[in-house]
């Protein structure tokens, strides 16, 4: 008889915060994955046109790990509108011996969340200048707040900007971040300006539209862009590839179809079959990062299911470690 534990929301956000431990759970995951045997198949992707909405599922069995997580995430985003947040969702975690099911984590997309800014954190500490001060995010939903706070971890970040459609919200998070992290952050209607200015720039948004030129791209920066997982988003100009010293994804497979390496591909700025070093490569060192203070680097990170795996196996570990959880059997 099968013994399965069940994790809540609140359960979880006690047993895995966004620590350097998270980030440094995730850093181990890309590093696995530039291993070459991991088995990650592509996002499976139900679109929910008539209310704005999207369900992903992305999974990954990562050898040398006794579990492997299959995370179902909904994301409508018209959620708000009804009072609701946008994303949601759960991780379901199998025996990677036996596919026997061992854990329900509950956790509406609470992980998701993490796991994303840990991989933001993960960017900037490999690709980032070591001087690097200045943020710049673009969004001002959860994301938004959870990837200022990921830089905070590997970065002396002394002041940052929020610039979001929304400019109540942006003044609104601001005010809250500033409180939260002891950080100088404002909130700003010059997108332009918040961005030139800016050695690391996170965009965090849903968009179906370039939010970012490539003429307001400074040497040395930093570009992580976030958002666009699905075929319809983009947040950055395709010619802000052609601009960059470095270009790197976190999956290439996944960001030639849902990334911003799309949309260069679609413009002809990199060739369909182009090759380029992931995240993981350069964590691994099986890549070189950051050669000079004055590269312009992007990272596209279009999330994948080792971060899912890497995530879901910790928090179930510190839930063994701890007591935590309701065990029931089937």
């Amino acid at each position: 008889m099968a013994q399965i534990k069940i994790l809540t929301e609140a359960e979880l956000r006690d047993l895995v915060p966004l620590d350097i431990d998270a980030v440094d759970c995730i850093e181990q995951g890309f590093s696995t994955l530039a291993g070459g045997k991991v088995v990650m198949p592509p996002i499976m992707t139900l679109m929910v046109p008539d209310h704005n909405g999207e369900v992903c599922v992305k999974s990954a069995y990562v050898p040398g790990i006794d579990s492997f997580a299959m995370k179902m995430s909904p994301g409508f985003f018209d959620n708000p509108k009804l009072g609701l947040p946008s994303t949601s969702g759960l991780m379901v975690l199998f025996s990677s011996t036996t596919g026997v099911l061992e854990a329900l984590l509950l956790d509406n997309g609470y992980l998701t969340d993490v796991r994303t800014a840990a991989a933001g954190a993960v960017s900037a500490r490999h690709l980032a200048r070591e001087d690097a001060t200045r943020a710049c995010i673009i969004g001002a939903g959860v994301q938004a707040k959870l990837q200022l706070k990921a830089l905070t971890l590997v970065r002396g970040i002394e002041s940052a900007v929020i610039w979001a459609r929304d400019a109540a919200k942006a003044e609104t998070l601001a005010s809250s971040l500033r409180e939260e992290l002891g950080v100088d952050v404002t909130a700003s209607t010059d997108r332009a300006g918040a961005v030139s200015s800016a050695d690391i720039i996170v965009t965090t948004t849903p968009s179906d539209i370039p939010l970012i030129k490539a003429e307001w791209l400074q040497p040395g920066q930093l570009v992580i862009a976030m958002g666009s997982d699905q075929e319809h988003k983009v947040e950055l100009d395709p010619g802000c590839l052609a601009k960059a010293t470095l270009y790197v994804p976190d999956s290439q497979a996944q960001c030639a179809l849902k990334g911003e390496l799309r949309s260069a591909i679609a413009v002809g700025i990199f060739p369909a079959d182009g090759r380029f070093a992931e995240l993981g490569d350069i964590t691994s060192d099986k890549a070189p990062g950051r050669q000079s203070d004055s590269d312009i680097i992007i990272a596209d990170l279009t999330g994948t299911g080792v971060q899912d795996t890497a995530i879901a196996t910790l928090a179930r570990q510190r839930a063994e470690n701890s007591g935590k959880g309701t065990t029931f059997s089937s």
